[in-house]
Order: structure tokens, then sequence, then C-alpha cells
């Protein structure tokens, strides 16, 4: 597996990583403990060293699986996780709503080092920006758990290009994660070129359009209610129809290159900059094989040239997140 660097933090990881929360939360149903365990195991074997949890998936319960599923591998893989939601203390009913205060972050990084069984937290970064306390004081809690050797990169989720400049100002951030990906274009008109100003790594989390990318989601496939699919309005069967032509640009790439979809969509986002590190999330060994192959394709620039030539004729319908969801993001 290549390896890349988050910006100028010159923190390695496989160019490919692995997001853990679908083990867990919002994609249900949830594979076995067993067959989790060994799904992250079997991502080491293949060259990950990337791994993405969050205290709130779950809560809690991701990061206790991700930190006995990679117990064997501590010192060898970087894994991230997230603070920056108001959680009850027993995990009942999810988050209450957002809570950045330094207080609550020290508390989260207490928690999240003891389920992952770890000495530090290689990259903590802010869920989601919390508008009721001021970004410096979120860097500055950082910038004091760094100092004591708790953590080790500061990182940010969906924030703006104007918050990530003042977090930054205070305490260097190593990378940035939102989504991106062919069907989700918004960051390439202001959080990319901030964030190469910057020297800041760009982690994609959805890279292959929370499945649809994958080419096995078309418009008679259901979403059980449990599946947050189910109240995404881009995923109506109206705008699955709609979105099926990015689909099938994708696939007549993959002919031509013997690559499947989902294979074309994560090497476009590696051929985008050498700083970005795209994490899907599987709960299959066959699809992770399939994901981790996706490195290894080179996209020429007549390919690059194509797929953008293509996608600029196709408006992607439907929102990405519910209203209530979509008002979280610090854009």
């Amino acid at each position: 597996m290549q390896k890349r660097k988050l910006g100028k933090s010159n923190l390695e990881v496989s160019a490919l990583g692995l997001g853990c929360m679908g083990m867990s939360f919002s994609y249900k149903p949830f594979p076995e403990k067993h067959e989790a365990i060994a799904l992250l195991r079997a991502a080491v074997e293949r060259g990950v060293t990337f791994f993405d949890t969050a205290e709130v998936y779950g809560p809690f319960t991701n990061e206790e699986l991700v930190g006995e599923g990679l117990a064997p591998f501590r010192g060898h893989v970087v894994i991230a996780t997230k603070f920056g939601f108001d959680i009850n203390s027993d995990g009942t009913h999810g988050p209450k709503g957002l809570d950045s205060s330094p207080e609550r972050i020290r508390q989260v990084a207490e928690g999240s080092l003891k389920r992952l069984k770890i000495d530090a937290i290689d990259l903590f970064y802010q869920h989601r920006v919390d508008p009721k306390v001021p970004i410096e004081d979120v860097a500055g809690a950082v910038k004091d758990l760094i100092q004591q050797g708790k953590v080790k990169h500061f990182g940010m989720s969906e924030a703006g290009a104007k918050t990530i400049r003042r977090a930054h100002a205070v305490q260097p951030v190593t990378a940035l994660q939102s989504e991106y990906s062919l069907w989700y274009r918004t960051p390439e008109e202001e959080i990319i070129p901030t964030l190469e100003e910057l020297g800041i790594g760009f982690v994609p989390f959805s890279p292959l359009g929370k499945g649809f990318l994958t080419g096995k989601i078309d418009e008679s496939k259901t979403f059980d209610k449990t599946d947050i699919r189910s109240s995404i309005p881009r995923f109506t069967p109206q705008a699955r129809k709609a979105n099926q032509a990015l689909v099938d640009l994708l696939g007549k790439i993959g002919e031509r290159k013997n690559a499947t979809p989902a294979q074309v969509a994560l090497a476009w986002l590696l051929a985008q900059k050498p700083w970005i590190v795209p994490i899907p999330g599987t709960t299959k060994i066959h699809r992770l094989e399939e994901n981790v192959r996706a490195v290894s394709i080179d996209l020429s620039h007549d390919d690059l040239k194509q797929i953008e030539s293509a996608a600029s004729h196709i408006k992607v319908e439907g929102a990405r997140y519910p209203e209530h969801i979509e008002k979280m993001t610090g854009l």
C-alpha cells in the first residue's frame, strides 16, 4: 500500500484509510463483533494503517471495537477519533447537541484513550463546529492536550475556510475531514485551495457517496428506517434514478481500466491531490479488498479530463443530508 502525508504535518498514513462508523452506527445490520474485528485486522494485513472512529458512533461502542481490534498493532497504525457532541455519560439517547467546551474536550480525550487502549490519540478531530464556543478556545484546548502528550495531531471536520484559518493560527491543523466525492464537490470551491495554502491534509468521508457510487444501489433498493440513507433526500428513488448517470460514467471508465465504479471513484479522489486520503467504510472483506485495489489504478490525464467533461453535464439531484443535520456543518 502506498503511503501519503497529511499536509505539512509529516503524519504518514496509508493512501486509503478505513472508516469504521458503519461497523456499529448508522448502517444496520451491523456485523457481529468477531466479524468486525476480523475486518479491522484484515485491513492491517492489506496495508491499511489509518482508521477512523468517533466517540459518538454508538455512542462509545465503535471506539471500544476499534481499540480491541487494533490492540495487536499498537504503534503501527494511526487512529483518528472525534469530539464535539453532548452525550450522556451512559451513552443513552445519542447526542443531545454540540458541545466543544474545553472541559468537554478534555473529558472526551480521557474516555477515548481508555476505549481505544492507547497512550495518545494520533488525530483528534472536532466533529462539528460548535457555534457556542470560539474556535480559538477549541484549538487552545487541543493544543494543551498535545503539550500533555495525550494527543498528537489536531483535526477538524466539516469546517468552513475562515474557521479553519482561525483554528490553524492557534494550533496547526493537520487534517480536515469533510465529505468529498464525484457527487459532492463543494470543497473544490474554497476548502481545497485553503488547505493547499495552509499545508493541511484532506480526509474525504463518504468517498463512495454512502455506497451509491459503487453501482450496487439503484432506484428499486429499499432502506430500513434505521439506515441513515432512508432520511437523505439524495437517496429518494427519484434522485437515485437521476443520479445513475454518474455511476454509468464511472462504469464506462472502469470497463477500460478493468476496474469497478467504486475503484474509479476512489482513484479519481486520489488523483486530485497527493495529500488527499479517502476513508471508505465497509463491513465486508471483499469490499475492503476492492477498495484497496483502487490505490493501484492509474487514471491518466486524458482519463481525468474525460471524467471531468462528462461529470460537468450531470446535475446531482437531492440534498446530501436532511436539513437538521446540514445545519450542524460549519460551512
